[in-house]
């Protein structure tokens, strides 16, 4: 008997060793009086408070971040009344105001009668991958923000304009509203690279693209470049003389800016070419075929003379 009783204390010894040697903090509380059982002494070198501190629930409640408080205490109280286990990441505070980021792991200990005697879990110091996630997390924002954006001229690209359409589309749709497309070319601006170069080139559509972003003062509004040349603007809830109008401020904004081009047909300055589409959609129409309409308004508009504005309701 006293040898079998010295093998268990061995034993314990050992666990207990084990236990607070390692980086997870173990814990226990019990049940009907929320009082700590035990907690792992490793909890002073991360949080700095004493082992002793930790008397009952309450002092684990109130080292949370206010932030995460109520929402962690929330969800662990109804886990553990439900006798499930579970696991919540949150802020805990350190003794010297700073925060550590822990995950807290929970076992649910019943008794006999299978109700709730105990829980037991341990804390993990999860700070470093946080840290990382975040990071991570604005990359990738970043990255998408960059899928979206045209590289040279930092308006809107293709796949934004599309994206954009596709949402504007079915808000006109359910609203009945009037959405507006604008669809704009700088005349001859082959010729301007041919006689500048292509350096000068790509400084004049960024600026032209800025002047265009000068326009589109609502949130809901975008200007993007669909390549080369080529940019459009779509208009949520515009109706035509709207439209118009942003279209015409377009043009006023570009001649000031009075790009020097001597190519024949340019006025000696830099101009735009726009075609104005306005659709209440319906059901008639699909996406595709608006933009192809407004598009050939662009294409009456250089073949008219450039420097002009084609308009067209659908």
């Amino acid at each position: 008997m006293t040898d079998t009783r010295l093998d268990m204390e061995s034993d314990n010894a050992a666990y207990r060793t084990l236990l607070e040697s390692t980086q997870a903090i173990p814990w226990k509380i019990e049940w009907a009086s929320m009082k700590f059982a035990c907690i792992g002494p490793q909890i002073e070198a991360l949080l700095g408070w004493a082992q002793n501190s930790w008397r009952t629930a309450d002092d684990w409640a109130t080292r949370i971040h206010p932030e995460d408080r109520e929402r962690v205490v929330n969800f662990c109280m109804e886990q553990a009344k439900a006798g499930v286990d579970h696991e919540v990441d949150y802020r805990a505070l350190t003794k010297n105001n700073g925060t550590v980021w822990i995950r807290y792991v929970v076992h649910v200990v019943r008794n006999a009668g299978g109700e709730v005697a105990s829980l037991i879990g341990f804390m993990f110091d999860i700070s470093e991958r946080k840290i990382i996630e975040e990071k991570l997390l604005v990359l990738q924002q970043e990255l998408e923000a960059l899928s979206f954006r045209d590289s040279l001229t930092g308006v809107a690209n293709r796949r934004r304009f599309g994206a954009s359409l596709d949402q504007e589309w079915a808000s006109a749709l359910r609203s009945g509203l009037p959405l507006s497309l604008i669809m704009i070319d700088i005349d001859f601006f082959e010729q301007y690279t041919d006689q500048f170069g292509q350096m000068r080139g790509e400084e004049t559509l960024k600026n032209i693209a800025q002047t265009f972003s000068l326009v589109v003062t609502r949130p809901r509004d975008l200007v993007a470049r669909l390549g080369g040349e080529q940019f459009v603007m779509i208009l949520p809830e515009t109706d035509a003389n709207a439209a118009q109008q942003v279209a015409q401020r377009c043009r006023n904004l570009i001649a000031q800016l009075e790009v020097r081009h001597e190519a024949a047909g340019s006025d000696g300055i830099v101009t735009v070419s726009m075609g104005i589409g306005t659709i209440k959609p319906d059901g008639q129409m699909i996406q595709t075929q608006f933009i192809e309409a407004v598009d050939r308004l662009l294409y009456r508009a250089r073949e008219n003379g450039h420097n002009r504005i084609e308009a067209g309701n659908f």
